[in-house]
C-alpha cells in the first residue's frame, strides 16, 4: 500500500525526475508533488512533505554553457537568504543536479505588476535589501557572459539574428565608456523578470539565484526594466526608488545595462533553442528581446545615453 501511495504523489511527474527528487532526504515522505509552470532552465517541483512544504531545483549538466555554476548557485543562495531577501535553503544535492529551498507562500508577481508604479519602492526595497548583504562567490558581467556566449554560438553553427555583428561595435563602445566611471559591485540576481518576484502580503521576495554574482546595482535596475518592459518615465521612478533620485547619469547607466542585457540574452535564446529539451520558444523569446535591443541601437538617442552615462552630479 505504501508504494502504491509513493507512485500516486509521483503521478505525472517523467520518471526520470521523479527519481531524482526521491533521492533527497527533505523530500522523503513526500504527500504531494506538482511541477511549478514558468521554467524556461530548470523544472521546478513544489513537494509538500511532513515537515512543511519545499521547493526542489532540478538542473541538466547541459546548463553550464549557458554560464551558470550551481555551486556558485547554491553558495549564493545561501547569502541571498542570509540578506533576508532570498528563501531559505534547505539542501544541495549536486550528483542529481537539485537544489531545494523554502517555499514562499505568496503570490507570484506578472510583468502588470511591475509596471504599477506603486509596487516600484517596494521592489527598489527588495533590491536594496539583497545588494546590502553577504557578497556572493561569484561575479557577473554582461560584457563577458555575452563574449563567452557569442564564442559558443558561432563554434557551434547556432543561429544569429540578422544584423546582430553589426552591433558588436556600438556594444563595446558601450563598455568601455560605462567603466571609464564603473560602479561599486553589489550581490545582484541579475535575472528578475517578473515571477521571480513573490509577494506574501507584506514585503517582496526575490527567487532564482542561477545568474547570480557581484555585479552594478544599475545592471539589477535596468534588467527589471527590460525584462517587464517598463516604459521610459517608470525606469525614471524606479531609479529614483532605489537610489532616492533621479540623477540623470544612474538613469542612462540603468538603460544602457538593460540594452547590453537583451543584447546578451538574445544569445541565451539561441543556445537555449539549439540544445534544451523543454518546450518553449526560445527564439522567438530572444527575437523580442533582440527587436528592443536594436531599436534602442539603432536610435538617435543612443549617443546621447552614452554621453548622460558619465557622472556630472
Amino acid at each position: 500500500m505504501d508504494a502504491v501511495r509513493a507512485a500516486d504523489v509521483y503521478a505525472g511527474i517523467p520518471s526520470a525526475d521523479a527519481d531524482r527528487i526521491r533521492q533527497l532526504p527533505s523530500a522523503r515522505g513526500a504527500t504531494a508533488v506538482s511541477e511549478l509552470a514558468g521554467g524556461i532552465t530548470n523544472r521546478n517541483y513544489r513537494v509538500v512533505t511532513p515537515g512543511g512544504i519545499i521547493v526542489v531545483r532540478l538542473s541538466d549538466a547541459e546548463s553550464s554553457a549557458l554560464a551558470i555554476d550551481r555551486d556558485n548557485e547554491h553558495l549564493n543562495s545561501i547569502s541571498a537568504a542570509m540578506s533576508g531577501a532570498g528563501p531559505p535553503v534547505i539542501e544541495y544535492l549536486p550528483q542529481a543536479g537539485a537544489l531545494v529551498v523554502g517555499w514562499i507562500e505568496g503570490r507570484t508577481y506578472a510583468e502588470v505588476d511591475v509596471r504599477d508604479p506603486a509596487n516600484l519602492p517596494r521592489i527598489a526595497q527588495a533590491c536594496r535589501m539583497l545588494h546590502a548583504g553577504p557578497r556572493f562567490v561569484s561575479d557577473f558581467n554582461m560584457f563577458d557572459i555575452q563574449a563567452r556566449y557569442l564564442s559558443l554560438v558561432q563554434a557551434k553553427g547556432y543561429r544569429l539574428p540578422d544584423r546582430y555583428l553589426e552591433f558588436l561595435p556600438k556594444f563595446e563602445l558601450m563598455k568601455k565608456i560605462m567603466f571609464e566611471h564603473p560602479e561599486p559591485t553589489v550581490p545582484c540576481n541579475n535575472d528578475l523578470l517578473a515571477a521571480n518576484f513573490i509577494d506574501d502580503g507584506e514585503r517582496l521576495w526575490l527567487i532564482d539565484y542561477e545568474y547570480s554574482g557581484n555585479n552594478e546595482a544599475s545592471f539589477e535596475i535596468g534588467n527589471i526594466w527590460s525584462e517587464s518592459t517598463l516604459p521610459d518615465e517608470l525606469l525614471a521612478e524606479l531609479v529614483a526608488s532605489y537610489w532616492g533620485r533621479a540623477a540623470a547619469s544612474k538613469v542612462a547607466r540603468a538603460r544602457l545595462w538593460g540594452v547590453a542585457s537583451k543584447y546578451g540574452w538574445t544569445l541565451w535564446a539561441s543556445i537555449q533553442a539549439a540544445m534544451s529539451p523543454i518546450d518553449f520558444d526560445y527564439w522567438g523569446w530572444g527575437m523580442e528581446k533582440y527587436e528592443r535591443a536594436v531599436a534602442e541601437f539603432d536610435s538617435p538617442g543612443f549617443a546621447d545615453l552614452l554621453h548622460s552615462v558619465t557622472p556630472t552630479e
